[in-house]
């Protein structure tokens, strides 16, 4: 970073440039100079001049007055501001502020407090006559509306605070080697859902990967260390906030239209909103950073050296009680909202006082570990003394290896180049040097110090060239499933596979991906949600995003007219994952083709979903159910033309996760609907109830439903369909809903959706309705279908969490004997084994001499018998049969060992 911007010429206004934090911190040190693209100033030159102003004579404000940094970046900001507006700019004013920033001291005295006052103040820089200098209304309109002030404190800060990002990384791993903290809280893993932070994952990782190898972590459990990841994560969070607005801010142009300006209202608020966070992540890092330290003091066993130690800490490090009263100014500015700028400039005086604290974490850690005898130095650190030829110096014992403790891969790399590149060398023997060193420490973090370059590049080194040792990831939306959640998912699709197969479904299968053009076009506007794969020859394929779709092609392609099927398979959806919603997950299937009695195969679908919910036993469900036409018929009597049916569905079918009004909003804004017409849609999507109660209501005479042809056909076909429900005594189960409308556009007639009512909220866990014309789409030959689909993923949940709740004990396996061999016979465990086996005996065998391990092999797999042979056993020929729950032994002939076993199993 440093060395790139180095006594280097920040040209502006160049083909394709931008301007970012990194430049601006550096024009603002001094570090870089500016001048303006060449092309750029003569296109200004040529372009027409806006008409003078008179310049007011007396500014009534309050001069706005910066430190020289903060004025040098605040005049390249606006200089950057001036050349991109669609404005004629003046190139005297640019050549102005070229020279004024190329000026060699007086920055702080430019007041930017307003336009009158900032040209006043450069032309006194410059020895100009204020008079002279003259600005059209649109070069004073960019100057008001950049907030250069702002953004460029804005741009420091994220220069600054990113910097640090990977440095308090490497810092607290020294101080957890130096501590010899606990760092179990560093073990954490992406749950696949959304809801693990990625950054304090990814904190996390990199730490363990600083720490490789180490052995002296693991023994002081402190909250300074086990917050480790929150604490540094929300900072990445925060500077990543704040980057992406300043980012933006600088190199967006300030539009101008008849001699007005296009301000961006709020602009200073928005910076607020960003660096508040930041502010906070910073409070919390410092008081991290400073326990950590007070750590590594405690760890000095030498008490006259640690009270030195003390001493010198506690009269040079910046304390809790200035950074609360910084924090309080960052805090009480904002409130206020009369100073933008002062909160800026607290945050990063914040900022400032945490770097300085992180310097002296960074050194108390490296002067406990220089001092620890117990640690293991690399060669030229131990062996001092050593002759040419390798022979130990005379005097010197022979250092034992085995007794010393090995700092981490990284954190020693880390360690030695901090102690290499310090200006100043540490001493043990003075300890006043340690406050040098902490100041020097400071400038080392500073991106325009040199030396950070090379330290940021080495943590990258480390990170990277270790990437083998860190635990990989799995993507976003995706899922590991271990040996309990497995045994829950295979008990749940034999309970859905048995229902299925007790309706007369036979199984299918069909390809993981699709063509992309048998999938467009069927999912309305879900169908962004379909991942596309690469041209793997010619052919355009997606990962399938339903099994119904993939059902009709099926269907169609082999000219089949009736089929009852289920499917239970992976489907793939690029969705933002969340709770319960996953990129990768299972469907189970259930789908009638074929011509049918009226509602026969609609009413046999619904009592599948209903025997499915009740054997899985996952507690109480509701199931909504609407019919498309009647939908249709509502919108209709709304007033909504048929050609936004779909897209209002799509719109409506949100009412289970967004109130009305937030609907009403899409309906007007979006779908170009009337504020009539949306709060018509809003009195009917709001009727449910008992299915026959409101189907009673909506056939009442003088009902308009009554009125429409395809809501009479409906609501005849639902009368049949909630009477079929009530004779199976599944009608309980069962809601009208006239607000649910399935977002997809295939469905034709009945639809439902299955919601869990339980504590746990998983959203919708089955759905489905009839498809006549999907079928029809592929093959010009309509074969009417009907089905639902099991979100059996959502239902794994809600079991596992039931499991939880009942304290029940999962067996990942179903193993009913375990043979405990007190030896390593192998051939003898194969040999009983393989009885067990040929008697179709679910068995294991195990081979150690230790009885207590085949015991707690047993226990820890729920194995409820074990055959126990040692020694004695073999001579004696009876064999000992241990019953584990009822910790009770039975002594069984060997010849006899697989009958008693069958007896006690109940296997025939």
């Amino acid at each position: 970073m440093a060395s790139a911007l180095a006594n280097s010429t920040v040209t502006i206004g160049g083909k394709g440039s931008s301007v970012s934090p990194s430049t601006v911190y550096a024009v603002s040190r001094g570090v870089s100079s500016v001048s303006i693209d060449a092309a750029a100033f003569e296109k200004l030159s040529q372009s027409k001049r806006p008409s003078p102003v008179e310049r007011a004579q007396d500014d009534p404000l309050t001069p706005l007055l910066l430190t020289a940094e903060e004025s040098r970046a605040a005049l390249v900001v606006l200089l950057n501001k001036l050349v991109l507006c669609d404005a004629a700019i003046r190139p005297g004013l640019l050549s102005l502020i070229v020279d004024t920033l190329n000026l060699a001291s007086g920055h702080e005295r430019i007041n930017f407090c307003s336009a009158s006052g900032f040209v006043t103040s450069i032309a006194f820089m410059n020895a100009r006559n204020p008079d002279e200098i003259l600005v059209g209304r649109e070069e004073i309109g960019v100057f008001e509306t950049s907030c250069a002030a702002s953004v460029a404190i804005c741009a420091i800060l994220d220069c600054c605070s990113s910097a640090l990002m990977k440095v308090v990384d490497a810092v607290a791993a020294l101080s957890c080697e130096a501590a010899r903290a606990d760092v179990s809280a560093l073990d954490l893993f992406s749950s696949g859902d959304g809801f693990s932070m990625k950054d304090e994952i990814d904190v996390a990782s990199d730490m363990k990967t600083l720490l490789f190898g180490s052995k002296l972590v693991g023994q002081n459990d402190s909250s300074f260390f086990s917050e480790i990841t929150t604490v540094n994560g929300s900072f990445r969070e925060a500077v990543r906030l704040l980057h992406v607005r300043t980012r933006v801010e600088l190199n967006s142009s300030t539009k101008v239209k008849k001699s007005k300006v296009i301000a961006n209202q709020g602009k200073e608020k928005a910076f607020i909103a960003s660096v508040l966070p930041l502010a906070m992540s910073i409070q919390s890092l410092s008081e991290s950073s400073l326990g950590r330290a007070k750590s590594s003091i405690n760890l000095i066993s030498d008490s006259s050296l640690r009270s030195k130690v003390v001493e010198v800490f506690e009269k040079s490090c910046p304390n809790l009680d200035g950074l609360r009263d910084q924090f309080h100014s960052v805090t009480e500015n904002a409130a206020s909202g009369s100073n933008y700028v002062r909160v800026l400039q607290s945050v990063y005086c914040l900022l400032v006082k945490f770097r300085d604290i992180l310097a002296w974490e960074a050194v108390l850690a490296l002067f406990s570990l220089e001092i620890d005898d117990s640690i293991e130095r690399a060669q030229v650190d131990s062996l001092k003394d050593n002759k040419p030829d390798g022979d130990i110096a005379k005097g010197e014992k022979k250092i034992d290896k085995r007794k010393k403790k090995t700092l981490g891969k990284g954190t020693s790399s880390i360690r030695q180049l901090l102690r290499d590149s310090a200006l100043c060398k540490l001493s043990t023997e003075n300890v006043s040097m340690l406050v040098e060193w902490a100041s020097d420490l400071s400038k080392y973090f500073d991106p325009m110090d040199t030396r950070l370059d090379i330290l940021l590049s080495k943590v990258k080194e480390i990170v990277e060239s270790n990437e083998v040792r860190r635990l990989p990831k799995i993507p976003k939306g995706t899922r590991d499933f271990g040996k309990e959640q497995m045994a829950i998912r295979e008990r749940a699709f034999s309970i859905i596979t048995g229902v299925f197969k007790m309706h007369g479904a036979v199984a299918l299968d069909t390809p993981v991906f699709e063509l992309r053009e048998t999938l467009m076009g069927k999912y309305g506007e879900d169908s962004k949600l379909i991942y596309d794969l690469a041209d793997q020859g010619g052919e355009l394929c997606s990962l399938r995003y339903d099994l119904t779709v993939p059902f009709a092609r099926y269907l169609a392609m082999n000219n089949i007219n009736a089929l009852k099927r289920y499917q239970i398979a992976k489907v793939y959806r690029r969705d933002n994952p969340s709770k319960g919603r996953f990129r990768e997950f299972y469907q189970c299937d259930f789908d009638i083709a074929g011509q049918y009695e009226t509602m026969e195969p609609d009413f046999e679908v619904i009592k599948v979903l209903t025997e499915l919910l009740d054997q899985l036993d996952i507690g109480s469900y509701e199931i909504k159910l609407n019919h498309r036409k009647l939908l249709d018929g509502m919108l209709d009597i709304c007033g909504v033309s048929s050609e936004k049916f779909r897209t209002v569905c799509s719109s409506i079918d949100k009412l289970d996760k967004q109130p009305f009004e937030q609907i009403k909003k899409e309906l007007v804004e979006e779908k170009g609907l009337s504020t009539e017409i949306a709060d018509k849609i809003g009195s009917f999507v709001k009727r449910r109830g008992p299915s026959l109660e409101i189907l009673s209501e909506l056939k009442r005479e003088g009902s308009q439903f009554l009125e429409n042809a395809g809501s009479i056909v409906a609501l005849n076909e639902l009368e049949i369909l909630f009477k079929a429900l009530e004779k199976a005594k599944c009608s309980n189960r069962v809601v009208f809903d006239l607000s649910l409308a399935r977002g997809l556009d295939y469905y034709t007639g009945v639809i439902y959706e299955a919601v869990f009512k339980g504590a746990t909220q998983v959203g919708s866990i089955a759905a489905g309705g009839r498809y006549d014309n999907l079928v029809g789409m592929f093959s010009g030959k309509q074969v009417p279908a009907v089905g639902v689909s099991l979100g059996i993923e959502r239902v794994f949940t809600l079991m596992e969490q039931l499991e939880k709740d009942r304290n029940q004990v999962i067996r990942a396996t179903e193993t009913q004997v375990l043979v405990a061999i007190l030896g390593k016979d192998l051939t003898l465990a194969a040999e009983i084994v393989s009885e067990l086996w040929n008697a179709k005996i679910k068995a294991e065998f195990s081979l150690t001499k230790r009885v207590m391990n085949h015991i707690n092999r047993a226990k820890q797999s729920g194995i409820p018998w074990m055959v126990l042979v040692g020694e004695s056993e073999i001579t004696s020929g009876i064999y000992k049969l241990k019953n584990i729950e009822a910790n009770q032994e039975e002594e069984i002939p060997r010849e006899r060992i697989v009958e008693e076993l069958c007896i006690r199993l109940g296997i025939i």
